[in-house]
């Protein structure tokens, strides 16, 4: 019962059910675009290139040069093979421009391809954004990325997610690594 001493509506239970669960396991994952910097230059990487070829692990994390992303996005980094004979492709999402991102990349020598989502549009559309990111810091960074991993199958549909609202707990590898073993 609600403080008014009324029950909530089953509709409107199950709506509000639908909106917060919106990118459960076994939805269609919202396609994007984002940059990456590579050698060449700038490139642009679409999800749903993979979409029939091969499953896609996204990683999304806070922001670059801190001490937790720089481990996770370094061991990932070392176990990028590992991956690849899972048949997943590998993308690092953050908050960071391209260039701050390759900058970091070479300091800390990680390989995996980052993807720079400046404007926050994928975090808040996979719902991983944060309302304000260290907020105790009175920084005031509204959309940055809680550190989530998204597992998609070759069709398109989410099969693996994973959000912690503690940007400093890194995600459970084994489960990740057991669910790509599983859609190989």
């Amino acid at each position: 019962m609600t403080k008014s001493g009324k029950f909530f509506d089953r509709v409107a239970v199950d709506l509000m059910l639908k909106f917060s669960m919106s990118l459960s396991i076994g939805t269609k994952a919202p396609d994007f675009t984002l940059p990456t910097k590579t050698a060449d230059g700038p490139k642009q990487i679409k999800l749903s290139d993979n979409f029939g070829k091969k499953n896609t692990l996204l990683l999304f994390f806070p922001m670059a040069f801190t001490g937790t992303c720089t481990t996770e996005m370094c061991g990932v980094s070392m176990d990028l093979s590992a991956y690849g004979s899972l048949n997943a492709a590998v993308y690092g999402i953050s908050g960071d421009n391209p260039f701050a991102q390759e900058a970091w990349a070479q300091k800390e020598k990680i390989t995996a391809t980052l993807l720079s989502d400046y404007e926050h549009k994928v975090a808040q559309a996979y719902d991983v954004a944060y309302d304000s990111f260290l907020p105790q810091m009175n920084l005031g960074m509204g959309g940055v990325p809680k550190r989530a991993v998204f597992i998609i199958d070759r069709n398109g549909v989410i099969q693996y997610a994973e959000c912690n609202d503690d940007a400093r707990a890194l995600p459970n590898f084994d489960k990740v690594k057991a669910k790509l073993a599983e859609l190989k």
